[in-house]
């Protein structure tokens, strides 16, 4: 595997110590004030973008909204994310809810297909075999897979680290389409429902630019707007894992080390916080998915004391760094394809 390079670290890493100390502290219990207050800073996002295009009706000025309107996009996605996590409601019900009206209605992508997806990554991060985040596919992030590419996709790999942020202007299209094609099979507990909430998004959507704009204006809104939203979810989700070493059998077995050592948090304070919907403490996230985005930051000098009293590697970088680091892996992935390609 061409990962950094993997570190042996102890077996006994003491979970169950430090699970007992976060629940001492009251950080697992659950912040509905503060997500209220996240769901009407959404809403009244939307309603002033919506204001904005009827007021600059037919206007090239309008365009300008659409950036806004991508920021207010992701920040949707991260309060659907944190839903499907249970850290707004326990019940199943609740919980749905919350999510189908954010994922499926506001932003038109299925939450069933999106849990299961991020399931899989929580429970395997960064695991080629099970984490679907490091499967193949525009992008490769091992120099084995990388070693099966042909064509087109072998000069994608051999270029991915510089072609990684304009290819993530079409995240958002990625993500509607394996929408769409989760909700038109069999499988999804709420599908129908599911199906006309992302319908009904589509419809509203389209409603809103065509008759606030010319469709030549719609067309550059809708680009705009998409292309940001993409870049946004991907440069929030990137710096987590990207190029974190592989687990030994050992490692992998034990359930702190499983999600510490393959993931890096973002250093930053309230600012990153909210920017990156708390995916910054990505340790701490991974640790205790259930757990409350604003007790992240509270979490996050426990269990970095627990894991560095042990001798476990607690991985930190700044944004640019984390952005670098990760580049810097895709890069060498690639290196073996570039070789043969200039041999």
């Amino acid at each position: 595997m061409s990962f950094t390079g993997s570190v042996r670290q102890p077996v006994e890493s003491g979970y169950s110590e430090l699970l007992r100390e976060i629940r001492g502290h009251g950080l697992l219990h659950r912040r509905p004030r503060y997500y209220l207050t996240l769901a009407t800073i959404n809403l009244i996002g939307i309603g002033l973008i919506v204001m904005g295009l009827l007021l600059l009706r037919d206007s090239w000025w309008a365009i300008l909204l659409a950036p806004a309107f991508a920021f207010v996009s992701t920040q949707i996605a991260f309060f659907a994310h944190d839903a499907a996590h249970h850290q707004i409601a326990q019940g199943g019900r609740a919980t749905a809810l919350l999510a189908l009206v954010h994922g499926n209605l506001l932003n038109g992508m299925s939450y069933g297909w999106w849990r299961a997806k991020h399931n899989a990554h929580h429970a395997h991060p960064n695991d080629l075999d099970s984490d679907p985040d490091v499967a193949v596919g525009a992008f490769v992030f091992d120099a084995d897979q990388a070693s099966d590419r042909k064509g087109m996709a072998s000069w994608l790999t051999r270029h991915q680290a510089g072609l990684f942020f304009p290819i993530l202007t079409l995240e958002a299209l990625n993500l509607r389409i394996s929408s769409v094609r989760a909700v038109v099979r069999p499988g999804l507990r709420y599908r129908k429902t599911e199906a006309l909430l992302m319908l009904g998004h589509a419809v509203l959507y389209v409603a809103l630019l065509v008759t606030t704009l010319t469709w030549l204006q719609a067309l550059v809104f809708l680009a705009v707007h998409q292309g940001l939203f993409g870049v946004y979810l991907g440069c929030s989700f990137a710096p987590a894992h990207k190029g974190m070493p592989p687990l030994t059998s050992e490692q992998a077995a034990d359930p702190l080390l499983r999600q510490v050592l393959t993931s890096r948090n973002v250093r930053g304070g309230p600012v990153v916080d909210y920017a990156l919907g708390g995916l910054n403490l990505q340790i701490e996230h991974h640790l205790f998915p259930g757990m409350p985005r604003p007790n992240l930051r509270r979490a996050q000098p426990i269990v970095e004391h627990h894991c560095r009293s042990r001798g476990i590697a607690y991985t930190e970088a700044n944004l640019v760094e984390s952005y670098a680091l990760g580049l810097r892996h895709m890069h060498q992935v690639g290196e073996p394809l570039r070789n043969i390609s200039s041999g």
